[in-house]
């Protein structure tokens, strides 16, 4: 059986270095925002060439959080990509926000920057864009159309750790990158972790009071707050992995290379594009039978995902939230996608298999 992840194989070479991470934090007696987690913070920083880094809970706490830190009026709007995951939408609703949301460029899946204009009104006060899979949104355009307006962006990173635009990082475009370390990312921890990057001296500020109570100093609450620190666990594994990451990417982009040389073109395969660095955190593919596409590959022990099977607007916690229901391209994209094996515990052999077992679809 070829699983789709097997997170325990995924994690078995760091091991030893998580144990031992693990050991100096035991023997410390110090578990919240302690050394770890500043080195972390550093680390991960310099790795994206970003001056501040603040460690977090989780990813959607890292959205929300950097949401928050405007003080947006409440049901101000937030354009967002109709196909993304609804962690993201949930982030902008728990802020007392309204999500707008746009049509992804159906060859990308990513927001269409040729879609956002029309959605702008006078109550738009940011884009949240988001890195889907691994691949980097069309930064410069959305860059122009947010400077034109006057809209804060901030960047969904969950899915697009060491992705670049241009030769620069995906987390480094917009005021805020917010990140996901959830154990299948491509820099996963072994539990729920997240982190925002910004190159704000003063919004950096902000958002260390934010997850900590509100409070700079202790005991002194400045803010209305939050309890979403980075485990001091976490951020000693992490700083394991994390000098690996440019490894995983490459395993994974290598994986993927073979994948889009030797599938069959009945599969409509990732675009690749110039001035795009993917890191592969999902490869799909789409096909008009993905049921049973899917049926198919589990009953020659393959297994696959579906990132995602319902587009937000139809999902049953949206009712009477998001009114609107035509999004065909997100429609098109959640009906016929399909994952494919790709972690860094697979061997080309593995996908191999994959590719001749699928070419006799």
């Amino acid at each position: 059986m070829i699983d789709y992840e097997n997170l325990r194989n995924v994690n078995e070479p760091f091991w030893d270095g998580y144990m031992h991470s693990f050991s100096n934090i035991l023997n410390s007696g110090w578990f919240i925002l302690g050394a770890h987690v500043k080195e972390f913070e550093a680390e991960f920083g310099k790795y994206n060439s970003s001056p501040f880094c603040v460690g977090v809970a989780s990813g959607l706490d890292a959205l929300m959080l950097s949401l928050k830190a405007f003080d947006f009026e409440k049901d101000s709007e937030v354009i967002v990509a109709s196909n993304t995951y609804i962690a993201t939408i949930l982030a902008i609703l728990q802020c007392g926000l309204k999500p707008v949301l746009v049509e992804p460029d159906i060859s990308t899946y990513n927001i269409d920057p040729a879609k956002i204009e029309e959605k702008i009104s006078n109550r738009t006060r940011a884009v949240m864009v988001v890195h889907l899979y691994g691949k980097s949104c069309d930064m410069n355009p959305i860059m122009e159309i947010c400077g034109r307006h006057g809209l804060k962006l901030i960047e969904d990173c969950a899915q697009s750790h060491g992705a670049m635009y241009k030769n620069k990082k995906t987390g480094t475009f917009g005021h805020f990158g917010a990140f996901s370390f959830y154990p299948t990312k491509n820099l996963g921890a072994l539990g729920d972790a997240g982190a925002i990057l910004t190159s704000d001296e003063k919004l950096a500020r902000k958002i260390n009071t934010l997850r900590n109570y509100g409070s700079e100093k202790k005991y002194f609450n400045e803010l209305v707050g939050y309890n979403s620190r980075l485990d001091e666990v976490q951020a000693g594994f992490l700083l394991v992995k994390l000098k690996s990451l440019d490894e995983i990417n490459s395993h994974k982009r290598k994986l993927a290379s073979l994948y889009l040389e030797n599938l069959k073109d009945d599969f409509i395969k990732p675009a690749v594009k110039k001035d795009f660095f993917d890191v592969y955190h999902i490869f799909n593919v789409r096909h008009p039978e993905r049921d049973r596409l899917k049926e198919y590959l589990l009953k020659h022990e393959i297994k696959t995902d579906i990132h995602y099977p319902v587009p937000p607007h139809r999902q049953k916690a949206m009712e009477g939230i998001i009114t609107e229901k035509d999004f065909p391209i997100s429609e098109e994209i959640h009906s016929t996608t399909l994952s494919l094996p790709i972690s860094f515990s697979h061997s080309e052999d593995d996908i191999y298999q994959v590719i001749e077992t699928m070419n006799k679809f």
